[in-house]
Order: C-alpha cells, then sequence, then structure tokens
C-alpha cells in the first residue's frame, strides 16, 4: 500500500486529501482550506506517490473516491475526528459525539444471546451509537478485514483457513435446552429424550453449527422425531414454538428469557450439544471500549 522507503504518512497532504473527500471537489477545498488549487492539487499528487495507489477518479465535475480511497478515507476521518475530541478534551469541553460502535452479528447466532451480549455497551457512561449488521460470517470477516466493522459475534471462530487477520475472544458457552407450549412439555418431559421419537420438532434450515450438532446428537440417541418445519430466521423459528406447533431448540443460559418471552416451558436440557460465543476482532480493535464492556460482562456474569 505504501513504497517500502516510506514508514510515515504526511498529516498535511493526507489533511489535504481528506478535505477534498468531505466537499467533492478542488475548488471548494481550497475555499475552506483558504489555498490555491495548484497548492492542493501538488499535495494531493505527493499523496498518492507516496501511498503507491490512485485515490481519486473524476466523474464530471466532481471527485469520487476509489476503492482503496474510501478505505485511506476512512481512517482519515477517524484520524481528524479524535484530534478534534483530543482537543475538545483538553480545553475541558465535552464532545457530545456518541462513539460509534459497528457490530457484525452471525445470522445463526440466536437474538437473544446477541442482544444479552450487547447490553453492557449500550450500559456504558459514553454516548454510543450502535450500529447492528446481520450476514453470513464470511461477509462480515470480510467487512471486519476493511474496518468497516468493530466486532463480529459468532458461534463459531474465525479460522486460519479463512485467511483473514483476526483474534478470536471466546465469551462464553452454554448448553443446549428444547422448549416447548406447556400441553407439549407435559407430553414430552417425562422420559426425555427417548420421549423424543415422533415429537414434532422444529429446526433451523442448512448447516448451523447447532443444527448439525442437534442432527448428530439425535443419530447417536438413535432418536426419530418429525421434523415439522425448518427456517432459516431462528427468531420466526421460536414464534412458531409460542403457537404450539412444534419443540425447538434454545441455549439453556436465556431458558428464563425464552420461556418468559415466548410463553413456553423447558422439556429437558442436552448437555452434550454446547454451543461457543465468540467476538471476533482485528488487531486494532482489542481496545474499543465497547468490546471490552461486552467482553468483561460476559466472563464475569452472563457466562460466570
Amino acid at each position: 500500500m505504501y513504497s517500502p522507503d516510506m514508514d510515515w504518512v504526511n498529516y498535511h497532504h493526507l489533511m489535504y486529501f481528506w478535505t477534498v473527500a468531505r466537499e467533492g471537489t478542488i475548488a471548494r477545498a481550497c475555499e475552506k482550506l483558504h489555498l490555491g488549487q495548484p497548492a492542493i492539487s501538488t499535495q494531493l499528487r505527493q499523496l498518492e506517490s507516496a501511498l503507491g495507489v490512485k485515490l481519486f477518479e473524476k466523474s464530471g465535475r466532481t471527485l469520487e473516491l476509489t476503492e482503496i480511497g474510501r478505505t485511506v478515507y476512512r481512517y482519515a476521518d477517524e484520524i481528524f475526528s479524535l484530534g478534534g475530541e483530543m482537543l475538545d478534551t483538553i480545553k475541558g469541553r465535552p464532545t457530545g459525539k456518541p462513539i460509534r460502535f459497528a457490530v457484525g452479528i452471525v445470522d445463526s447466532l440466536p437474538k437473544m444471546i446477541a442482544k444479552s451480549l450487547l447490553e453492557p455497551a449500550l450500559r456504558m457512561p459514553e454516548p454510543l451509537q450502535l450500529i447492528c449488521v446481520e450476514d453470513s460470517l464470511e461477509k462480515l470477516l470480510g467487512e471486519l478485514a476493511l474496518h468497516n466493522l468493530d466486532l463480529v459475534l459468532s458461534e463459531s471462530p474465525v479460522t486460519g483457513a479463512m485467511r483473514i487477520r483476526a483474534f478470536n475472544h471466546q465469551l462464553g458457552e452454554s448448553t443446549i435446552g428444547l422448549f416447548g407450549v406447556k400441553v407439549l412439555a407435559r407430553k414430552y418431559r417425562p422420559r426425555f429424550p427417548q420421549s423424543l421419537d415422533g415429537a414434532p420438532l422444529l429446526l433451523q434450515r442448512g448447516a448451523s453449527p447447532l443444527r448439525r450438532a442437534i442432527d448428530t446428537w439425535l443419530d447417536d440417541e438413535n432418536l426419530k422425531p418429525l421434523i415439522r418445519a425448518e427456517f432459516d430466521d431462528s427468531a420466526l423459528l421460536k414464534v412458531f414454538g409460542q403457537a404450539g406447533e412444534g419443540l425447538f431448540a434454545a441455549p439453556f443460559v436465556i431458558r428464563e428469557e425464552i420461556c418468559r418471552q415466548y410463553e413456553v416451558e423447558i422439556i429437558g436440557e442436552i448437555p452434550s450439544i454446547r454451543e461457543r460465543y465468540h467476538a471476533i476482532s482485528a488487531e486494532r480493535r482489542l481496545k474499543h471500549p465497547a468490546v471490552l464492556a461486552i467482553s468483561q460482562s460476559a466472563k464475569s456474569y452472563m457466562f460466570g
């Protein structure tokens, strides 16, 4: 990304680039900076030369950032925003700007687990702007690598095969319970798990870690329930469970919330199935205050 003989960034050049990107044209940037157009154009060329990349492309009378230009702009925006906050702090003025915290949530992660994990960040004394993005682990890791996300919450860790520079932080683990409305609980709780032969079961569709674990457990126990329905959305699955359409699996650690929200009862616990929850972050985000709040709360209270 930069030439071999360059080991630092000229922040004057970076500031001119940042201003041009914000204003959209060099002419408007000149008005903002009170500088002539040749001076700013020269500074931009020097920055592109030093970095070894093209930062802008012409689009009519305006300039548009290239893909790498957008990445550089995000860094520059953070750098100069932090600089402004530093001056406000030194001068004793409250910044009033909430901390931006962008979190990727793997679509198979139970929503109640995600909510419980994120709540400590919202309780921090500093104002927080929480941004949640739901997608597959692979896509979220790509956004994490581009620093569009501060954290990814997942029930699967990142592995070397994914070729993403990221760090796993295990937050905790939970066994799995089976839940159902009262009439189903009375029928299938006795003799659990043998009672599950022929029982109506609601499952996640696809190859999520939990679905694979349940399929394996059923095979090992030689149980053949009736698969009543399969869902992509775990929240929709629980709504059908609430309607009495079948039994469903959920983390045992949040059993009280599950029973209260969906008006169901616990059928039984499956100790051999354990779901682990990970916070995945890029190296430079390890000290984000919201990440620390989530990690400390998970280990001390939620899974302690």
